[in-house]
């Protein structure tokens, strides 16, 4: 006999407790991984790791054959310590922010990239870090170490959707409504993502914050005693937020904007229904 109460739906899935994807669990892993191989070494070999796998501006000199003996690797280490470095950290809290900001801002940017687009825009973002740490910083011999670019860049990119409805955020201001992997079916336009209130606190804090810390005394005041470069954080950063559409499979939001209340409901096919009514 049917059951009176059956609703003749199949029943609800959960969604799991612990929801990471992949690519970011294999970063997390790696980064992990190559701290506590670094650790594990001795005080000597621990130099030479960070010799051979850190981004010193001082290796892009002309003169650069004349200081080889300082900083092994040769040609070759300037074309990979730009992406090596970014596996490489000064301590177990410096790897544990990381991971926490890689965690919050990689999940929603590699649910929405997937794997292959969530690499290279990670690692380009990191590169584009430190193409503005070595410009501003020609010739110093100060290793810079950290995936804190390249996070700072997926930030960046997740600013141009998680505002949107439908985004992560996308409440924050407007009605929200749910999409498969919890992203925005579309992304703001460059233009008038910069000109978004959300958008533009967000980026005024997160600049402002970087600054306090890398670039004035107060930084001290809260404990951090390693230097922050916190230049490379600007060029992840700024090179995410504006170059995020050429790597985005999604299109623009029609309306260009936030696709919010005040912007009407701009979201595929669902959007056209809203107008049909």
């Amino acid at each position: 006999m049917a059951d009176p109460y059956s609703t003749g739906l199949p029943p609800r899935r959960e969604p799991p407790a612990f929801n990471v994807p992949g690519p970011v669990l294999v970063l997390l892993a790696l980064i992990a991984g190559v701290h506590l191989l670094a650790v594990s070494l001795s005080w000597e070999m621990q130099e030479q790791v960070i010799l051979f796998f850190s981004l010193i501006p001082a290796r892009y000199l002309p003169e650069i054959a004349v200081l080889q003996p300082d900083f092994p690797g040769g040609v070759g280490a300037q074309f990979w310590t730009p992406v090596t470095y970014t596996f490489l950290h000064g301590g177990w809290e410096h790897l544990i922010v990381n991971s926490v900001w890689l965690l919050a801002f990689g999940s929603p940017v590699a649910r929405r990239l997937g794997t292959a687009r969530f690499f290279l825009f990670y690692f380009l973002c990191g590169i584009a870090g430190a193409a503005l740490h070595v410009f501003l910083y020609s010739g110093s011999e100060v290793p810079v170490v950290g995936a804190s670019a390249a996070i700072s860049g997926l930030m960046g990119g997740a600013t141009r959707f998680v505002f949107l409805a439908g985004g992560p955020l996308g409440a924050l201001g407007g009605r929200a409504n749910g999409y498969p992997g919890g992203g925005a079916a579309r992304r703001a336009g460059i233009l008038v993502a910069l000109k978004d209130r959300r958008t533009l606190i967000f980026a005024g804090v997160w600049i402002g914050l970087n600054v306090l810390f890398g670039a004035t005394p107060l930084s001290g005041v809260f404990g951090v005693t390693a230097q922050v470069a916190w230049e490379a954080h600007l060029g992840g950063f700024l090179f995410g937020l504006l170059l995020f559409g050429f790597f985005d499979p999604l299109r623009l939001s029609p309306s260009g904007g936030p696709g919010n209340a005040g912007y009407g409901e701009w979201l595929g096919d669902q959007g056209q229904d809203d107008r049909g009514h």
